[in-house]
């Protein structure tokens, strides 16, 4: 028989979805997991496919979530820069288990 999964409020599940579920913030927390602290053109350089706008709303939320930092130099022109707050590091096996599960489903389907 299969087991039914019960997602009502408070699953553990939807509790971290609701965290890194934007399109592009599970792939901006992985790259700061591998160097620390980007700059916004650094992560641009890193993601060329998704829109300004759109890495400038997932980091938004992001920072709203406590899962990231944000910390702006008064330079000119201005400098930012992205680390993992204390409490994102919470996710970096969630991350690292997402990242070998990509790259086992590469090694299976890339090799047919």
């Amino acid at each position: 028989m299969k087991e039914i999964y019960n997602c009502d409020v408070g699953c553990p599940i939807q509790n971290t979805l609701q965290v890194i579920s934007g399109k592009w913030k599970s792939v901006i927390l992985y790259h700061l997991f591998e160097f620390d602290v980007l700059r916004f053109s650094e992560l641009q350089a890193k993601l060329p496919y998704v829109t300004k706008r759109m890495l400038a709303r997932q980091l938004a939320e992001l920072e709203e979530d406590n899962i990231i930092n944000k910390k702006i130099y008064a330079t000119i022109p201005v400098k930012t820069e992205y680390s993992i707050s204390e409490f994102g590091k919470t996710l970096q096996p969630v991350i690292k288990s997402m990242e070998i599960w990509g790259t086992d489903y590469n090694d299976v389907y890339t090799s047919k």
